[in-house]
């Protein structure tokens, strides 16, 4: 399953009458604890990348970790959001690479 939007899952959230879990990640362990932790409990997962995630760890390596999750765990929805954009070339920064 591909990367989906927030407004998807959340809309499947509300008819289901459940809560979609949000994590901030900065590393591979991380993304890795939450997402497997997800595919075992088969629950959808919002992983958020801070400001400060994305000067510690990179764009492009936060984004190419979050890849990787999809490919591991095929079956459940994963959305990828920026954790509080301080600015609009950030948002654009990160919508134009791969955050949903």
């Amino acid at each position: 399953m591909p990367l989906v939007t927030t407004t998807e899952m959340f809309k499947k959230a509300y008819d289901g009458g459940y809560a979609v879990g949000a994590f901030n990640v900065n590393n591979m362990e991380i993304v890795q604890g939450i997402t497997e932790a997800c595919q075992e409990q088969h629950a959808p997962v919002v992983l958020q990348v801070s400001k400060g995630a994305r000067a510690y760890a990179n764009h492009t390596y936060l984004v190419k970790m979050v890849e990787a999750a999809v490919i591991e765990c095929p079956d459940i929805p994963i959305a990828l959001h920026l954790d509080h954009g301080p600015d609009f070339e950030t948002c654009k920064s990160c919508i134009d690479g791969g955050f949903t």
